[in-house]
């Protein structure tokens, strides 16, 4: 026996025209926890799917437990103790907590595959479960009910209720709130103590050199290094991940804000809840935004923020009240439709729900918002929206062998720039983004800032919302903080530190804040 629970060896996988691995190496020691790092396309999932029998290899060996794999489905490997937490929970909502975690391994009375269920113990067994995940909710609670913290829970206890001896989590604190991250992580040590190999996968470095003990860097589908995270720093774990060095993660373009030039101003911006009575989203707001500037919103979940960006958009919210002013003059938007001719475009924060038709191509997702650029009397003339949609696809470097390949198939940072060249090809006067770096590698996010930097440069207003306070204070001109519907403070230049808004989230001024 060697001290690898699993080893893939020289892993290929092609699809049709591209090598999605080539050759890849991965062995994961017994009773660590192993990060599985690299860019948006590197070959991460893909690697994952192999493991997990989605994908089928075309060469190389898996072993497991220095036996030989041949995993033709889901089934097989999670019945040889492979388990996946991905990124998208697996949660059915209108079941409860227990029916989810035994969903297709119900236990039944006496024992036969037909029999009833039998209920009872399956709760006692789930309250086993949820004590090992800290998850404090009755077995029969709704899992609709549950945060999306809670969910994730959930989703670990099902995998425990498999008896998995390698679990692979794929950036599993992607939609989490810096608390429940470090419950999370605190619960993955938990989890490595009582004998379980976990691999982790996270583009929030700061979570690997947390709890990993060792870390593989793949790269364009090939393995570059497998290294202790004691012989690590961030810098070189980076430069092994993009290729090249980023000395600074944050890039400072030259652009200047036109202070008093108004692109945006929300006064008195109140938006009732649509089914509680009494309860606002949003009470009384007011904020502005210039032109040649990148304005921050930052809060807690719950706190107001997308709600904020889909109203001023013309969501379907009811009985929304207050003022909008574009470039000074009063808009009244209704819709979507009404934002975009106003010269407002919103890049939501679920790419995948929201953002893109996932059965479509490059080609179509980018038209879809530009038919009226693209078209002549209702008619679309193509060699026009080829030619448009390569630009903008090649100005945002995404990553694929044409602008006919399919949303689905693209890594997570280059459906981001199909939804950003999307919204850029209106050629809106303020930009929208809600979350626009969440689950997408460090240097696709370094391509992100720079486009914003350049729109700001051009004079144009850049909105960002976001959790991540460190992009927050390395890319913002100015910050409002949110909390509870309403505008909690005002942070600009030296002032907008991590301090100052958790400062403003916990009640503190605007001016109160040093």
């Amino acid at each position: 026996m060697t001290d690898y629970i699993l080893e893939m060896q020289e892993i290929t996988k092609t699809f049709p025209g591209v090598v999605a691995l080539d050759k890849v190496s991965f062995r994961v020691k017994c009773g660590e926890i192993h990060a599985l790092v690299g860019e948006n396309g590197a070959g991460k999932s893909t690697l994952m799917k192999v493991l997990s029998g989605i994908y089928q290899k075309n060469s190389g060996k898996m072993l497991l437990n220095d036996k030989e794999q041949f995993f033709n489905g889901v089934n097989d490997s999670e019945n040889a103790g492979i388990a996946i937490v991905h990124q998208e929970l697996n949660i059915v909502k209108n079941l409860t907590v227990s029916e989810n975690i035994f969903l297709g391994s119900e236990l039944r009375k006496s024992g036969v595959k037909n029999s009833v269920i039998d209920k009872g113990r399956q709760y006692r067994k789930a309250k086993e479960l949820l004590d090992i995940v800290g998850l404090d909710v009755s077995p029969n609670t709704q899992a609709s009910r549950l945060s999306p913290g809670q969910q994730q829970m959930l989703e670990i206890a099902k995998v425990l209720n498999k008896d998995a001896s390698v679990v692979v989590f794929d950036e599993p604190t992607s939609s989490l709130t810096e608390q429940e991250t470090d419950k999370l992580l605190a619960l993955l040590k938990k989890l490595q103590g009582r004998g379980m190999t976990l691999i982790y996968i996270s583009h929030k470095l700061s979570e690997v050199f947390r709890i990993a003990d060792t870390a593989t860097v793949l790269r364009d589908g090939k393995t570059v290094i497998t290294k202790l995270m004691g012989d690590l720093d961030e810098n070189e774990l980076i430069q092994h991940m993009v290729g090249r060095e980023l000395t600074n993660l944050y890039p400072k373009l030259a652009h200047t804000v036109l202070t008093g030039t108004s692109a945006l101003e929300v006064a008195n911006w109140s938006v009732p809840h649509s089914s509680i009575t009494g309860k606002m989203l949003l009470d009384d707001v007011n904020i502005y935004a210039n032109k040649g500037e990148i304005l921050g919103i930052v809060g807690l979940m719950g706190a107001g923020r997308t709600e904020l960006a889909l109203s001023i958009f013309g969501a379907d919210y009811k009985n929304t009240s207050g003022i909008l002013k574009i470039n000074g003059k009063e808009k009244k938007i209704n819709s979507p439709k009404d934002a975009i001719r106003s010269g407002i475009s919103y890049v939501t924060e679920d790419r995948k729900k929201l953002g893109l038709v996932l059965g479509g191509t490059i080609r179509s997702n980018v038209s879809l918002s530009n038919f009226n650029k693209l078209s002549r009397f209702g008619i679309i003339n193509n060699n026009k929206e080829i030619t448009e949609v390569a630009r903008y696809s090649k100005e945002l470097r995404v990553k694929a062998p044409s602008i006919m390949q399919l949303a689905r198939n693209l890594s997570g940072g280059n459906q981001q720039k199909v939804v950003l060249a999307k919204w850029l090809m209106t050629n809106p006067d303020i930009l929208i983004v809600d979350e626009p770096t969440r689950g997408i590698d460090v240097g696709a996010k370094y391509e992100i800032y720079t486009i914003m930097e350049r729109l700001a440069a051009e004079g144009k207003c850049v909105i960002m919302i976001s959790s991540e306070m460190p992009e927050i204070i390395g890319v913002c001109d100015r910050v409002y903080v949110m909390a509870e519907g309403r505008v909690a403070g005002e942070l600009t230049d030296e002032d907008i530190s991590q301090i100052n808004i958790m400062k403003c989230i916990q009640g503190g001024k605007a001016n109160e804040v040093s």
